[in-house]
């Protein structure tokens, strides 16, 4: 059993970020037969942990006093009946040598899948619009773009209620709703994802050298983040996974009414 979980540590890097509960189950996926006591005695027995969360992040949330604010339209409530009802963002920071990098995220509320992401050296208007830009491709890419009804939740920084922003949501069909300031408790579930980032790759992996290595490197994080991570609040599946049991079922349903 010590061999297996030496065997997905060397296939899949980021696993050495799995307590054993997780692990327990990426061996289950992976076809072994294993007991979660198992896996929990020998975590302790050659004193494995996974990942723990840091500290918390600095302020990277600046409000301009001359943009017009959205009402809030989540009030809290981060569940959501099917995809493209609800998406969250934010977006961090990553020290490297050679300055600071910024990383912004888009986030399904419904499958916790991260469907934009952008790195860049400046968190002007631009990055924010970069991730929300690469949302809104995915979800065509895969016949999924419609996008009515969607609520856009993020905090109150400058660069989401900016005029650039606000309008390209309203042209992609989204309704925004903005947080109140200076409570992180109002985009919980984002700043939950991206600390899920820092721990798991941010704080294990460096240091970063510049904003190529932290790109290469969250470009695989999201990849494994969205395909391979069993999520506790998904029942232990993975954001792809409760995708595509929800389209099967909507699917089927479809036929059947026909």
């Amino acid at each position: 059993m010590r061999k297996l979980i030496g065997q997905a540590h060397e296939r899949q890097r980021l696993t050495v970020v799995f307590g054993a509960r997780k692990m327990w189950l990426h061996l289950r996926g992976q076809g072994h037969d294993v007991a979660r006591c198992t896996i929990e005695r020998l975590y302790r027995q050659h004193g494995i942990e996974g990942a723990r969360r840091g500290g918390k992040k600095p302020l990277t949330t600046q409000q301009d006093q001359e943009n017009q604010r959205s009402p809030d339209l989540v009030n809290r409530n981060f569940t959501a009946p099917a995809p493209n009802r609800l998406w969250v963002a934010d977006f961090t920071y990553v020290p490297t040598w050679n300055g600071m990098v910024y990383v912004a995220f888009v986030f399904d509320v419904f499958s916790r899948a991260i469907l934009g992401w952008r790195a860049a050296t400046s968190m002007k208007t631009d990055l924010v619009l970069d991730a929300l830009e690469m949302a809104i491709w995915a979800r065509g890419r895969h016949g999924r773009s419609d996008l009515s009804g969607l609520v856009y939740h993020t905090d109150a920084g400058s660069q989401y209620t900016s005029i650039a922003f606000t309008t390209r949501l309203s042209e992609a069909g989204a309704a925004p709703s903005v947080g109140s300031v200076g409570d992180a408790y109002d985009n919980a579930l984002a700043e939950s994802q991206i600390g899920l980032y820092k721990t798991e790759l941010i704080g294990p992996q460096g240091p970063w050298r510049d904003l190529d290595h932290v790109e290469i490197a969250t470009l695989d994080w999201i990849h494994w983040f969205n395909t391979d991570r069993p999520h506790e609040s998904l029942d232990d599946l993975t954001p792809a996974q409760v995708e595509q049991i929800h389209y099967a079922h909507r699917d089927d349903r479809t036929k059947t009414a026909a």
